[in-house]
């Protein structure tokens, strides 16, 4: 099993950045890929972007140009840098473990991120 810690959120103004950390514990060695998600009050949980083993991302297209996903294996955590921030980008944004093996994937608790305008 592994646990996920999230922090980083916080409020900022509309064109600023913030840093979401991610820290893994517990079974890390099972971890396949790791991501960010993100979601706000009535809507679905929507993806951010996605990062492997091998540190290939993928990123969700309104993302793309202006978050960036990176891991720091050796501190077992994850990190999402986003730039250019937007009021619509407001939501609690959660990190997850998918695992090399089938089972659920886990989450952290969630951070709140608010941008105003």
């Amino acid at each position: 099993q592994v646990q996920l810690v999230e922090s980083g959120g916080g409020l900022v103004q509309a064109g600023g950045s913030l840093r979401l950390s991610c820290a893994a514990s517990g079974s890390i060695f099972s971890i396949d890929a790791m991501g960010w998600y993100r979601q706000t009050p009535g809507k679905e949980r929507e993806l951010v972007a996605t990062i492997g083993s091998g540190e290939n991302a993928y990123y969700a297209n309104s993302m793309k140009g202006r978050f960036t996903i990176s891991r720091n294996n050796a501190k077992n955590t994850v990190y999402l840098q986003m730039n250019s921030l937007k009021p619509e980008d407001t939501a609690v944004y959660y990190c997850s473990a998918r695992y090399k093996y089938p089972r659920p994937d886990t989450w952290g608790q969630g951070t709140l991120v608010t941008v105003s305008s």
